[in-house]
């Protein structure tokens, strides 16, 4: 079986649109030429790229963005970071919460600063872009994953008031509160994945009950097999089970499974089988 194209008129949730959703998040990582080219390679005609210098008390590079768009849909990406930086951040205890979007919740302070240095633009060039009608989706990897989800929420909680077709995540840390976290579930339900690969070490963090996550949960087993559901016990011994299966590995299962090409090929297993 082969993988099918990305489909530009999709509206809802589908595995295919997951795995490019995945694909689009990881293009968050290339430069602008890069994201441009291979924006045009999949079909998006129009493509504006961002990145914002700021200085923050954490180990953290500068925030980088993108929107592509064509005349059925608009993607917006955000860049991740590497595991051991954002460990490090989402450790520190000096960082009180803010208000989170539309004054609903909390969020950690660094998801919040690192957001809003890019999105004033990146709202202006979806409301730009979408001409058509376009369905609009935001995607993003660990600290991109947070930025896709608090960068829906203000699109809805605050001005204009849009929803997001859909909003897909890939290693996402805990990033706001439960206020918010019922208000955004409320909002984008049958619209948020977030997808968690085995034993993915920044799902958890920064710790809970400062701290929690939004639905929906999609997690890939040991074996890369993807699950809708997986009640705490099976969970817990399948955790077991991956890092049974990487004791020699160069570098820790946990690490090894935030790696966003193992979620891609993960996707591409459950495609293809």
């Amino acid at each position: 079986m082969t993988i099918p194209a990305l489909d530009h008129a999709t509206t809802r949730y589908s595995l295919a649109h997951a795995y490019w959703m995945s694909r689009a998040a990881g293009l968050a990582t290339l430069d602008e030429d890069g994201i441009e080219a291979q924006a045009h390679a999949w079909g998006f005609s129009r493509v504006r790229y961002f990145e914002s210098t700021h200085t923050m008390p954490f180990p953290i590079e500068d925030t980088q963005a993108y929107v592509m768009a064509s005349d059925r849909m608009i993607v917006t990406g955000f860049r991740g970071t590497e595991v051991a930086k954002i460990r490090d951040w989402l450790t520190d205890v000096n960082t009180p919460p803010v208000p989170g979007p539309g004054n609903k919740g909390f969020v950690h302070y660094g998801f919040h600063q690192a957001l809003q240095s890019v999105y004033p633009q990146v709202r202006d060039s979806i409301l730009e872009f979408r001409d058509q009608g376009q369905s609009v989706w935001f995607t993003g990897h660990s600290l991109g994953a947070a930025l896709a989800m608090l960068a829906g929420a203000r699109l809805y909680f605050e001005q204009p008031r849009l929803l997001a077709d859909g909003v897909y995540t890939f290693g996402q840390p805990r990033t706001c509160e439960r206020l918010l976290a019922g208000a955004h579930n409320k909002a984008f339900a049958d619209r948020c994945y977030r997808f968690v690969n085995n034993n993915d070490i920044v799902p958890h963090l920064p710790p809970e009950p400062a701290y929690t996550h939004v639905d929906a949960l999609r997690y890939f087993d040991a074996t890369g097999r993807l699950h809708q559901t997986m009640p705490l016990v099976a969970a817990l011994q399948d955790r077991v089970k991956g890092v049974a299966t990487d004791l020699f590995a160069p570098e820790t299962d946990a690490v090894k499974d935030h790696h966003l090409p193992n979620y891609i090929a993960a996707f591409e297993k459950n495609l293809t089988t």
